[in-house]
Order: structure tokens, then C-alpha cells, then sequence
């Protein structure tokens, strides 16, 4: 007789929860599992990382200077309600982090660092659009010149560099990501600002991967949305040990309460 997976996963002692994750509550806690993943650790022990801007990015630059980096700082393009929403307040704009043996050496602009990197180094570049199944990303080109992915895809595939792409299932997109890349690269008359697309790969880390990494536990998605603040978040299953679901839980309440990353 064929066993029940409830049946099965009592036989086997494990327990699940659910978690629920804002937007910036999910960026806080893939930074936390970017920061530990272990190619990443080398590097910052034995090579260089860089970590392009971006919004979730930011958080990850926080996570392994260890400090906290004024939001809009350590941003390019960005994307607001077309009407309404807040906007991010006049600050500083600050230069890529370049690390070189964990040493944040802000001397190196992103064009000099790139040209400094080997194998295992590590490069960490968020995205726009998401495929996990496929573990596929895009990112939008804001620059006739290619921009940030573009001056960093030909080094880290030439110098075979890790590339490490934190991103949210948020930006998980209907289709398949190649396709759409393609069709935004198309020659149509555009009644308004429509940007090309990078297609690329490497380390996605998301939600899922981060718990993983970060509680030992099985983890997946099972609900998306919300209100009053809870647009966007996403409803992750953890399954396993006890103590390791716990852990799990444990995690997610240090990070519930992070605050929009535009307040």
C-alpha cells in the first residue's frame, strides 16, 4: 500500500512551518545567506568580491561590511509606483564594494576590480526577472552601453569568476525568461521608456536557497501576496528535524519587522 507523504513524514520525525516574508524582510534574509554561503567565504578570505549595486544588494554589502548603508546609496536603476508611493530621499551615492582578502578597498572602482579577478573570485549581482525552475535571471539595460551587466558578464565568464545573483521570488515571471529577453530585444517602435534585457546565470540564491543554507531545513514556496504591507511577500514551508524547523523560525523572527527598504 502506498505510503501517505503525512504518514511518511511522521515515520520519519519531521515537522514543518510556514514562514511569511515581506519584500525587505526576503532581502534581508537572502543577504544573510549570501553572506554565508561558502564560495563566497573563500573569497572573502582568499580573493576578491564584488557586489554591484542594486537594491537587494545593499542589504548583502550590509551584511559583509557589517554596517548599515543609507538606502538609495547603493542603487542605479529603480523602479516606483507610476503614481503615488514614496520616494528615496537626496543621499550620497557611494562606489561599488570591491573586497580584496575581506579588506573593503574603495580605491578599486568596479571597471579596475573586474580586470583584477580569477578563478573562485566571486562577483554578486542581483536581477530583475527570475526562472528558478530553469535557474535563469535577467536583468534590465538602462545603459546604451550595457551598464553594470555589462561590464561585469565578459570578466566573469572569461576569468571564470563566480557569479552569485541574490533575488527574491518576487521576481519570479511568468514564461520563459529566454523568451522574454529575446522579445525585449526586438526592434519595435515603443510609445515609452522600454529598456533591453541581460540574460544570465550562476549562484541564484533566493528565499529558499537561503534557508537551506542558513537552517539545514527543506523549504518551499507555497503562496505568494498580501496587504497592508504584505504585497509582495511569499509563504515558504520549512520541513525537517524539529529543531531544525525551530531554527528555521528562530531566523525568521530576528527578520520580521525589517523595515521598507524606502520608508
Amino acid at each position: 500500500v502506498p505510503t501517505s507523504g503525512m504518514a511518511k513524514a511522521k515515520d520519519q520525525n519531521i515537522v514543518q512551518a510556514q514562514i511569511v516574508l515581506t519584500v525587505s524582510e526576503s532581502k534581508r534574509l537572502i543577504a544573510k545567506g549570501v553572506a554565508q554561503m561558502p564560495i563566497v567565504k573563500e573569497a572573502l578570505k582568499n580573493g576578491i568580491v564584488i557586489i554591484a549595486k542594486g537594491t537587494t544588494c545593499t542589504y548583502v554589502a550590509e551584511e559583509i561590511l557589517g554596517k548599515k548603508i543609507p538606502h538609495g546609496a547603493y542603487v542605479l536603476g529603480r523602479t516606483f509606483p507610476e503614481k503615488g508611493g514614496k520616494r528615496l530621499k537626496g543621499v550620497e551615492r557611494i562606489g561599488e564594494v570591491v573586497l580584496v582578502k575581506g579588506k573593503h578597498r574603495d580605491d578599486l572602482s568596479l571597471s579596475e576590480a573586474v580586470r583584477m579577478l580569477k578563478p573562485g573570485d566571486v562577483v554578486i549581482k542581483g536581477a530583475n526577472a527570475l526562472d528558478h525552475e530553469n535557474k535563469l535571471a535577467a536583468g534590465i539595460v538602462g545603459s546604451s552601453s550595457g551598464g553594470t551587466t555589462g561590464k561585469i558578464l565578459p570578466y566573469v565568464g572569461s576569468r571564470k569568476a563566480h557569479l552569485v545573483i541574490p533575488v527574491g521570488l518576487e521576481k519570479q515571471v511568468s514564461g520563459s525568461v529566454i523568451d522574454i529577453v529575446k522579445k525585449m530585444q526586438e526592434p519595435v517602435d515603443s510609445l515609452n521608456d522600454v529598456h533591453s534585457m541581460f540574460l544570465f546565470t550562476g549562484h541564484i540564491i533566493t528565499e529558499l536557497e537561503a534557508l537551506k543554507l542558513l537552517a539545514d531545513v527543506s523549504v518551499f514556496q507555497a503562496a505568494a501576496g498580501g496587504i497592508g504591507g504584505a504585497e509582495g511577500s511569499v509563504r515558504l514551508i520549512c520541513r525537517g528535524p524539529r529543531q531544525k524547523v525551530q531554527n528555521a523560525l528562530n531566523l525568521a523572527e530576528k527578520i520580521h519587522g525589517e523595515p521598507p527598504f524606502v520608508e
